[in-house]
């Protein structure tokens, strides 16, 4: 009976801790986003990136700025920034799984000749592994259009014409 009593209170427990919102989102913590990076640049031997609230601040605005149309158009600004957006009603695309995407294009970037594959995409992946790029602030919000958006920026930047990101 007494572990009965203690099972339902689990599942109460359970059930107002998610219908409240006051779990954490997985998968969108600071920690998510720095292991995801952390993980792509040590397997080219560049050191790990630190969370710097400033530039969390920074991509936090910059994505309340975008939410009404949630159009992948960057900011311009002082950061290396990294964009993207994904899933919609019922479907949460992660902040994880936007650092996912941006690795995914190691697979077109050609570290010998600093270049991608013709007709390939490879910018995101390195500005992740730019060496010199050393503090991260990401944000993730979901847009009037239901997808979520999700900005990840860098400093400093990288991606500087003609250097190597490692």
């Amino acid at each position: 009976m007494m572990m009965m009593s203690r099972a339902a209170a689990a599942a109460v427990i359970l059930i107002i801790t998610t219908t409240t919102g006051a779990c954490v989102h997985a998968q969108n913590s600071r920690q998510d986003f720095l292991d995801g990076h952390n993980a792509a640049r040590s397997e080219v031997g560049v050191g790990p990136m630190t969370w710097d609230d400033t530039v969390a601040a920074f991509a936090e605005n910059y994505v309340g700025g975008r939410l009404g149309d949630c159009q992948l158009v960057h900011s311009q600004q002082q950061y290396g920034e990294n964009l993207a957006a994904g899933g919609g009603e019922g479907f949460d695309f992660t902040g994880k799984d936007a650092v996912g995407l941006w690795v995914d294009e190691k697979k077109n970037y050609d570290h010998v000749s600093n270049t991608c594959a013709e007709g390939q995409v490879c910018g995101h992946y390195t500005q992740v592994v730019w060496r010199d790029s050393v503090r991260l602030g990401c944000a993730r919000a979901q847009c009037a259009n239901g997808q979520w958006f999700v900005s990840c920026n860098y400093d400093p930047p990288g991606n500087v014409q003609g250097q190597s990101p490692y």
